[in-house]
């Protein structure tokens, strides 16, 4: 397996398990490897910073609906 593969394919499992914390300690471990192109390295980094974009944007929505589910009919069940 080369280090472009072993790359994609810790960017993938950090994708899959969708935890901030892994991803953005990927994003500075590629901003730091040298062995790569720096073409890949945005590629991989975008992805990544994607997924940290979205993680954030599904939070925020998914505190509103709790919130107007919580305070349906002016009542805070």
């Amino acid at each position: 397996m080369t280090h472009r593969d072993e790359v994609i394919e810790a960017v993938e499992n950090a994708l899959a398990r969708n935890i901030i914390r892994e991803m953005n300690i990927l994003l500075y471990a590629l901003s730091e490897d040298a062995n790569l192109s720096r073409e890949f390295r945005f590629e991989q980094q975008h992805r990544l910073r994607l997924a940290v974009f979205r993680h954030s944007t599904e939070k925020k929505e998914r505190a509103e609906q709790r919130r107007k589910w919580l305070t349906q009919g002016g009542i805070i069940c």
